[in-house]
């Protein structure tokens, strides 16, 4: 076993991740570079663009497919409805959404050609009923035509548009495996420049566990609606140096046929050493001075040997999978997830990365979201080397984040579970 983190003469710093062995090397001087600055000068919102500003946007639903399902708060109470028409989107608000991607990684065809999965009998009643109403019927034959004209396919500009092609498209719009979760705002409330985005650390407490929860439950019944689903991936771009397609907070929930080299490479390390993640995790930060945070049941630490400078969560006392956590687990979890991002900021690109035990596999990994900081840019050195080099230490993590999370806890701005350390 190679020691995770090195410190040579000159002040660089190697690290090699304990589960992953991706080296990293963090040199001096580099983590003077700043981050996190707007990359524009800000701009006064346009009051005519209110909840307009881009297709994730509340007042813009219907540049997005029919919604799975969508979260309500009111009354106290949050309420998950199903099956919403077209002709009732704007009756409710909706804080977070869940919808198909119209562009998904692995397409309905994939998976019928591939394996000869077919759509649930809910998701056929759902294409049905949206269907049969005027306003629903012409949604998905707008949505028709966008993937028809992307695909290069003809008919796209036939009116009305043939019935079998809508017929072909409606299929994958309602019984996709590749889903967005999508929350309300665009810019905080009350915002008045473009610099004041709605980030995960800019919701409250409570929101950010609604978000986690929906999110939980939308990969529950990826795995149950296909049984040749192996792994649903669940991760957030955040801006678009990270990946998004839009400065809007969503999280992608994705369902592919096979656990992935490092699943598998884990899986069977894991039947060698069944505490790696308790051992090479929040044991191995303690020792080095890495934790940040702490709930009842999850830690929060600065990463080692990530390809970017990285806060890593995890539960502590739960390892099944997500769907069977308690309320209390997942609030554990959620609550140093929203802590992480906070201290992060909103100008900082960012992934966060959900790994877990999925259903097939019968060893215990405990729920883990790593948010990786997309301060520097991969290039010839990395790729041919396969050595990543951050401008930030794992320490220097620490310090940056233990700093902002004192100052959000003072303002109240954290849940008050979390424990900083």
């Amino acid at each position: 076993m190679i020691e995770p983190l090195t410190r040579l003469p000159d002040g660089t710093i190697k690290q090699v991740n304990p589960i992953t062995g991706t080296k990293v090397w963090t040199l001096p001087g580099r983590g003077a570079r700043p981050s996190g600055l707007p990359g524009h000068h800000p701009l006064p919102i346009d009051p005519d663009d209110h909840d307009r500003h881009c297709a994730f946007c509340w007042g813009r639903m219907l540049e997005t497919t029919p919604e799975i399902a969508r979260l309500v708060h009111g009354d106290g109470r949050w309420d998950d409805l199903r099956g919403v028409l077209a002709e009732d989107l704007g009756r409710t608000d909706a804080q977070f959404r869940l919808i198909p991607n119209l562009f998904e990684i692995l397409s309905y065809d994939y998976w019928h050609l591939a394996h000869g999965w077919e759509p649930t009998a809910e998701s056929r009643a759902r294409r049905t009923a949206y269907l049969s109403t005027p306003a629903g019927r012409e949604h998905v034959t707008a949505l028709a035509r966008i993937r028809m004209r992307a695909r290069g396919t003809a008919g796209a500009a036939v009116e009305p548009l043939a019935e079998h092609d809508l017929e072909r498209e409606a299929v994958g719009l309602f019984a996709g495996n590749h889903q967005v979760v999508i929350a309300r705002r665009h810019y905080v409330d009350d915002a008045t420049d473009d610099s004041q985005l709605a980030g995960s650390g800019t919701l409250t407490p409570e929101e950010h566990c609604k978000y986690i929860e929906f999110t939980i439950r939308a990969m529950h019944d990826l795995y149950r609606d296909n049984e040749c689903a192996r792994y649903v991936s669940v991760f957030q771009n955040w801006l678009e140096p990270a990946g998004a397609s839009f400065n809007h907070l969503h999280k992608q929930v994705v369902a592919i046929d096979e656990l992935g080299a490092q699943k598998e490479r884990e899986v069977e390390r894991l039947r060698a050493e069944p505490d790696m993640f308790a051992r090479w995790g929040a044991e191995y930060a303690a020792t080095q001075g890495l934790v940040v945070a702490r709930t009842e049941h999850a830690v929060a630490f600065a990463g080692v040997g990530h390809r970017y400078p990285a806060l890593v969560v995890h539960v502590t006392d739960g390892e099944g999978c997500p769907w069977e956590l308690t309320e209390d687990q997942v609030r554990g979890f959620s609550d140093l997830v929203h802590a992480c991002h906070a201290a992060t900021g909103v100008h900082i690109p960012s992934n966060e990365e959900w790994h877990h035990r999925p259903p097939s596999v019968d060893v215990p990994m405990p729920l883990r979201a790593v948010l990786k900081w997309r301060i520097s840019t991969l290039a010839g050195f990395e790729g041919g080397t396969q050595i990543y080099v951050n401008t930030i230490d794992p320490w220097a993590v620490h310090d940056r984040a233990v700093a902002q999370l004192r100052q959000l806890a003072a303002d109240g701005l954290i849940s008050d579970r979390v424990e900083i350390v």
